[in-house]
Formats: structure tokens, sequence, C-alpha cells
């Protein structure tokens, strides 16, 4: 291992920069973030509508992993961890909200008996072949649309997996990677002739666990304060932000330190650990690393909005529940909607005359609904949020926040392009990379690309490999996640 005791530069102050840093400070570095935005944070923004204090990015943490709460708990948050109210979900489909099923993997069912009315009675009968069709060789990675479709029929897809893994990545459940995805049930594929009894594993194996508490948490005040408070942390602990820094240059010195520009500045570290979105990182990377660069020139990413609405409680009525997905195959533009004030008992309890919505739009591909203004983007929210729930009164305030390539996508052989990019940053000591476009989209997982970051540049690179081969599965937070 080695021991740095001097500067580490992180470029990028994202919850996976921000993590890194904090993680460097316990191991005895220096460390100093270098943000080219006005502000910390990256996908996890605080913010208000109508006075209300709402999140406007991510909205829950994965508490089944430990990396988020117990960063958030270090950091002074544990007062203000809360699970969801009520984490009960709809799917808007055939005309009609409806309870999302259960017992399901990532919308893939152990059985086809919950699906009734979410599926036709041909697909609910064609669920029942996967027992009695021969194996499906997935290879060394395979579309989870595609492996799903084949065993259990493409209403399965259309309807339940299309939803779920579009909350996660606005992406195409027959582009996106079974293995980097969905873990979980790659492995399923790889041991299983009959996908629905390796479901039926998973499910057994999970009641066994007997894992208690929630599957999600959110934090009063908004998922958007926990990087605030790391970077207060951070800062108090003798770390350095730089906001409005953005590094024009990264270049290995003869010493075998870095050597790491911004316009006029510049600065001399040990290590460098890179939080950027690929774009940025393969900018950066480019001159030191080509075959780096190249790898995350190819990695997609996809844009949407989200749409944030306040009501006047008196003029408000809703279903039961924490909102809905909305599968694209139904034809309506939004593909998700978050009863905040529902899901999050500290909104309802801080604006008891308000309720708080929020609707998503835009998936991978979708350009024309993302060209429309806000006020169009809002109206295409109001009218099918009043289809689905029959809500017909004025917001007093509404707010839209875009997320511009906000997405990293993993399509087919995503883990081995991850895997490339690291081969060829391993040739550098010192060097590193984290964050969403790597090992998984959510908040978990970002912070533990980030402390494996750390562990490389130490000369560790055991972590880093293990999360390449075993990727973080990011779950679906609910609706509008």
């Amino acid at each position: 291992m080695r021991e740095i005791q001097g500067r580490v530069v992180v470029i990028g102050a994202g919850i996976a920069g921000l993590a890194a840093a904090h993680r460097l400070l316990d191991r005895g570095a220096r460390a100093t973030v270098l943000e080219a935005s006005g502000r910390v944070g990256g996908k996890l923004l605080p913010g208000e509508v109508a006075g209300a204090r709402v999140d406007l990015g991510a909205e829950s943490l994965l508490a089944r992993r430990p990396e988020a709460v117990e960063l958030a708990r270090e950091v002074g948050l544990a007062d203000r961890l809360q699970p969801p109210a009520t984490a009960t979900a709809s799917l808007w489909t055939r005309g009609a909200l409806r309870p999302f099923p259960k017992g399901h993997v990532m919308g893939v069912p152990g059985t086809a008996s919950a699906l009734a009315g979410v599926l036709s009675e041909e697909g609910l009968a064609r669920i029942g072949r996967d027992a009695e069709l021969p194996r499906t060789e997935v290879g060394d990675d395979v579309a989870v649309g595609e492996y799903v479709a084949q065993r259990l029929g493409r209403e399965v897809v259309d309807r339940l997996l299309e939803p779920m893994l579009g909350g996660v990545y606005a992406g195409d459940a027959y582009r996106i990677s079974m293995r980097a995805a969905v873990p979980q049930l790659f492995q399923v594929a790889r041991s299983h002739t009959s996908l629905t009894a390796g479901v039926r594993e998973l499910q057994a194996k999970a009641a066994a666990a007997r894992q208690t508490g929630p599957v999600f948490m959110g934090i009063r005040g908004g998922v958007g304060t926990l990087p605030l408070a790391v970077a207060e942390s951070v800062l108090a602990r003798g770390g350095e932000i730089l906001t409005g820094t953005a590094v024009t240059g990264l270049r290995r010195t003869p010493e075998g330190g870095w050597h790491v520009v911004s316009g006029e500045r510049e600065w001399f570290a040990e290590a460098v650990i890179v939080a950027a979105p690929a774009p940025e990182a393969a900018r950066l990377l480019r001159a030191e690393s080509p075959g780096a660069a190249a790898g995350l020139d190819g990695v997609e990413y996809a844009s949407m909005a989200l749409v944030t609405l306040a009501y006047r409680r008196s003029e408000t009525a809703l279903p039961d529940g924490s909102g809905f997905l909305v599968p694209p195959v139904d034809g309506h533009t939004i593909k998700a909607s978050t009863f905040a004030s529902q899901k999050w008992g500290w909104i309802a309890d801080e604006n008891p005359g308000l309720v708080v919505l929020r609707t998503s739009v835009g998936r991978y591909g979708e350009t024309e609904i993302l060209e429309r203004d806000d006020s169009e983007l809002a109206d295409v929210s109001r009218q099918d949020l009043k289809a689905a729930t029959g809500l017909d009164a004025t917001p007093v305030a509404t707010r839209v926040t875009r997320w511009d390539d906000g997405l990293p996508q993993y399509p087919v052989g995503h883990h081995a392009r991850v895997a490339r990019i690291r081969e060829h940053i391993a040739r550098l000591p010192g060097l590193a990379v984290c964050g969403a476009a790597y090992d998984g989209v959510g908040i978990p997982a970002c912070i533990a690309s980030a402390y494996a970051a750390v562990d490389q540049v130490h000369g560790d690179p055991v972590t880093v490999q293990e999360l390449t081969a075993h990727p973080v599965q990011s779950l679906h937070g609910g609706a509008g996640e």
C-alpha cells in the first residue's frame, strides 16, 4: 500500500468526488476538490417550490447497501434519515392505475399469478411457458429486455421491466446490459434454465436472510442535503473545495506525481481521482491515457427533466401510495409521478397546506419532448396527471429541472468497457476514476466507486477489481425516481 500524506486532487464535486475526498481525509491525505460548476452535489440538488423544501434530483437512498446511509451518519445526518411514509407504487397502464405487482425482481415476476389486469391473458399464459423452454444462453452479457422477452414474452418487458429500468436509467430495456444493470438476474440466467424458478429462488433467499428495515431511505430536507453535509465535513477537517474551477490540463510529472491546471492556477499532487462524467473524464485523460479516453468516449447519456408541482391541499385528492410508473408502450408523455407529500412525511409535516408532486419525462433517444419549453412540460405533466388520477386543480407553483445528459447508459458490454478503461488507468500509479459511469448509477454505487478509487491511488487495486466484476445493482426507489 502507498502511504499518501500529501495532496490528492479530486476532479468533480458530485457525491462520488465528495465521498472520495471524505475518505481521503480519513486516510491522512490532503484533499483538494475542483468543481467546474458553481455548486457541489451533481445530480443531488435541494430546492424549493412554493416555499416547500424538495429534491430537484435524486430523492432516495438504497438502504440495503451500506455506503450512502453510513456516509449520511458520518456527516451528522443520522437524526434526519427517514424511510418513506409509503412505498406502495402503482402502474398506470391499460387506462387505469393498478397496484404494482408484488413478488418481482426489477419487474421480472416469479409467477404469473399477481399480474392479472396488467398483462393480457395471452401475456399471462406466455409466462407459464418459461418452465418448458430450453436454456437461453447469455454468453458474456445480454440485453435484459431481450433475455426476459425470450423467456417470458414481450409484455413482461414492455409493461413491467421497462418502467422499472426507465426510472433508474431513463434507458431502453432492449439495450440495457443485464450483467451491469441487473447482476442478480444475470447470475440467475447463468445458473438456471427457468427464469421464473431463478426469481423464486432469489426471493426465497431474501426471505431466509430476513433483512429488516426499509429498502430505501430519505433525508429530512431532501437527499440533496447529503452532498452539502459531506462538503461541510471535508472543509471542517481541512480539505479544500473550489467551485467554478474547470480543470484544463492533467499531466503526469517526471517525478511520478500529477500536474493539474485550471486556467492560470496549478496544483502538484501525489495522486488524482477523476470523478467527472465520462465526456469530461475522457477529455482530461486523453493525453496520459488515450486508451481509457477512447473507452470513456463511448459512454452514452440520456437526458430527462423533472417537473415539480405544488397544489393547495384543499383542492387536491390523490390515490393512496407513493406514486406511479408508466410503461412507454401505453403512449403517455410522463414516465412516472411521485406523490412527494405522501411518500415523504417530512414534506407533509413542513407544508400542511400544500401537496407536492413531481413527474419525470424523457428517455434515451427521446429528444422531441425535451425540446419543449418549461411551461409546455408542466402542461403535459398536468394533462397526464389528470388522466391518471383525476387531478384537475391548478398548481400554485411549478418548477422544471432539466438534467441534460444526466444518466449514463449501460448497454450490452458495459462491464467489459469499464474493465478496459480501468486496465488502462491501472498503468498510471496515483490515478483512479469513479462515478455513475462505471459500476452503478445509484448513490451507494457512486460512493462505493469513490471508496474503491481511494484504495486504488493508495496502491490497493482489489476493491476496484471486485467492484468492476460485481457492479452495484441500482434499484428503483419509487415512482418518479
